[in-house]
């Protein structure tokens, strides 16, 4: 009877063990789905646009309803991305949650569903304005997913104004406080990530041809796109030596700014030194520091209105 119980209690510690790393490895899907860096740094864009826009900090609740608003909005394209790209995945990403089958495609949408009414929930708890453009963003991802990938460089437009927005975003949920240096800002966070969209169709090529997505890499070959990719980093290098001359900014805006520059400059020579897959998405994972570093910039450099 002895050896009975020890059997049955080793077969339950097992069973358990199993149940473990069977809810961790979905966890992990679901948040390989979502993108947690991406989406924190946007929500981080809308709580650093309310704090130049007021030129104080802004309220927890305007902070932690900007910031969600614009988290959510992004972690629920991400996943709708992630369903319509299925099939291009199982040639460039096999391992990503849905091709792989860690995740049901049914999930997702119900998951990417439930993240984009949320996020406009949170809009319309900050105004008419703020619900307004929480609808445009939800719908440029929209159309981004259902047709605009297939356009190339307008799908990449889309989505980097999307990732541009959350500055404005930020003046409005503070009341439609709407400053220059929100608006360059934007723009160098637009141009950083229109280079790094271009990048992404390197990286993609293979399956994006399949499907008969007109990246510029596919349109054009991989080295203009290299070149186009990197000439838009060197862009928004050079844009981000502007705010100055448009405001009274602080001093330590440059220390985390010129380090971000510089991780551009490299990612730049990177890309064009080298093109296959690995190093594109290397180059992809450096960018998004760079982009946090431009962020903490942006942040410090409006110490000086706080």
């Amino acid at each position: 009877m002895l050896w009975k119980s020890q059997s049955r209690a080793r077969l339950t510690d097992g069973a358990l063990k199993v149940s473990s790393r069977a809810t961790s490895t979905h966890l992990t899907s679901y948040l390989t789905l979502i993108r947690p860096p991406n989406t924190i740094m946007i929500g981080l864009g809308v709580v650093i646009g309310e704090a130049i826009g007021l030129g104080k900090l802004p309220g927890l609740r305007e902070a932690v309803f900007g910031f969600l608003t614009a988290s959510l909005m992004m972690a629920g394209t991400m996943v709708a991305n992630d369903v319509y790209d299925v099939e291009i995945d199982r040639v460039n990403s096999p391992q990503r949650p849905l091709p792989s089958g860690t995740v049901k495609t049914r999930d997702a949408v119900v998951l990417a569903v439930a993240l984009s009414v949320a996020a406009i929930g949170f809009s319309a708890l900050l105004g008419l304005w703020t619900f307004l453009t929480a609808l445009l963003a939800l719908a440029l991802m929209v159309y981004y997913n259902t047709r605009g990938k297939k356009t190339g460089l307008i799908g990449n437009a889309v989505v980097s104004f999307n990732v541009a927005l959350p500055f404005f975003y930020g003046g409005l949920a503070v009341g439609n406080s709407i400053r220059p240096l929100l608006f360059i800002f934007s723009v160098v966070a637009f141009l950083a990530n229109f280079a790094r969209e271009v990048a992404k169709g390197i990286a993609d090529v293979k399956g994006d041809s399949l499907r008969q997505v007109r990246t510029l890499a596919v349109v054009r070959g991989t080295k203009v796109a290299a070149l186009a990719s990197a000439g838009l980093f060197i862009v928004a290098v050079l844009l981000s030596f502007l705010p100055p001359f448009l405001e009274t900014i602080s001093w330590l805006y440059f220390p985390p700014v010129i380090v971000a520059d510089v991780g551009f400059l490299y990612s730049a020579y990177r890309l064009m030194g080298n093109q296959t897959p690995e190093n594109v998405r290397a180059v992809k994972r450096h960018v998004l520091l760079w982009m946090l570093l431009g962020l903490v910039g942006f942040l410090l450099g409006g110490a000086a209105l706080l």
